[in-house]
């Protein structure tokens, strides 16, 4: 049985950082391409950060550019987002994703295992 198991939101203020932690257990996140999406009440989930399993491959929706930044200890089977700059359109329930192969980072679709989502408030 493989499980992905985020951790770190909560509520913090407008202006403040939030890093969330994804964990794998069961296997390694070796060779695996790691992402995070988001979900507001009423809205569709969305992309927010994607990390491939090649050095450098990072991306992220141009809202949070320059204000989150994704990135992986394989050794520890653990992916995080550091969200700094918050907004309160950043509030959401933010899930951790794994997906084999490269390519088509951003559709949710290509991702075939999730966490059960942790909940970030951003207040004004």
């Amino acid at each position: 049985q493989v499980q992905l198991v985020e951790s770190g939101g909560g509520l913090v203020q407008a202006g403040g950082s939030l890093r969330l932690s994804c964990v794998a257990s069961g296997r390694t996140f070796g060779n695996y391409a790691m992402g995070w999406f988001r979900q507001a009440p009423g809205k569709e989930r969305e992309f927010v950060a994607a990390i491939g399993w090649s050095v450098g491959s990072t991306y992220y929706v141009d809202s949070v550019k320059g204000r989150f930044t994704i990135s992986r200890d394989n050794a520890k089977n653990t992916v995080y987002l550091q969200m700094n700059s918050l907004k309160p359109e950043d509030t959401a329930v933010y899930y951790c994703a794994a997906k084999s192969g490269s390519y088509y980072y951003r559709n949710q679709y290509e991702y075939n295992l999730w966490g059960q989502g942790t909940q970030v408030t951003v207040s004004s």
